[in-house]
């Protein structure tokens, strides 16, 4: 037998057929809305924010990663994520005021397959509370605590999501934030030099395309991981912006 490689006191992880009746049990309760299922007891907006990309999802599949994180980050509001990771499925705390995820899954186990399957079944408001609460029975494993960013970088860079994120979509020009550390992040050659670049100058996505090593598609991802670090700056009066077709 094999020993578990999970930290001591932290419980097994549920299979995705399990987690998935126990989702269809809670969605037989009264006054269950639809997409209230796999999104349980949220705050209005952050709800409505959800429900734009839940409608678009397919039947029986979670939704993406990226687009629970952003909203997670856009409303500071503590998450606790239910993630589909093959056939079992991994709690993710995230704590975006500290900037902190846990999870009894490193970070990096977690990424070190293909990021792009990553679904998540289901969302609800955090039950832990991040390092520092004075009660500290509701606030998880040391070990289990990973930093926030580089995992939303990772997942922007390599995740399902292909498209810019809604809020930095449509006509714009891009340009990084004076100051802002990224020193946390991994990245070399194309993807630092364009991020030097960034610092400089303010940029549409079609310039950045045409950057050496990008594409359209790359320089989406680019973007969104930028704007996950609260490091991007989104002008819409720029007359880059007005240049720039793609939206």
């Amino acid at each position: 037998m094999f020993e578990s490689t999970l930290p001591a006191g932290v419980p097994d992880l549920l299979s995705v057929s399990a987690f998935r009746r126990y989702l269809d049990e809670i969605s037989r309760g009264p006054d269950v809305d639809a997409g209230a299922s796999r999104l349980s007891g949220l705050n209005p907006s952050l709800l409505q924010d959800l429900l734009r990309f839940d409608g678009r999802s397919a039947e029986g599949e979670g939704l993406e990663v990226l687009e629970v994180l952003a909203a997670c980050v856009r409303h500071g509001r503590a998450l606790l994520v239910h993630l589909q990771d093959g056939q079992r499925v991994v709690p993710l705390t995230v704590f975006p005021a500290q900037r902190l995820v846990h999870t009894p899954v490193p970070p990096a186990e977690l990424l070190a397959g293909d990021p792009t399957v990553l679904r998540v079944l289901h969302v609800e408001p955090a039950l832990l509370r991040p390092p520092g609460h004075p009660d500290r029975t509701l606030v998880g494993e040391r070990e289990c605590h990973a930093p926030l960013g580089p995992l939303l970088w990772e997942l922007a860079l390599r995740g399902a999501r292909e498209d810019l994120l809604p809020e930095i979509a449509g006509p714009a020009a891009y340009r990084l934030a004076p100051g802002v550390d990224l020193s946390a992040l991994k990245m070399a050659g194309t993807q630092a030099a364009a991020v030097h670049r960034l610092r400089r100058t303010t940029s549409s996505l079609r310039e950045i395309a045409e950057w050496p090593g990008f594409d359209r598609g790359r320089a989406m991802r680019l973007l969104n991981g930028l704007y996950l670090q609260a490091g991007l700056i989104v002008s819409r009066s720029h007359p880059a912006a007005g240049s720039d077709g793609w939206f």
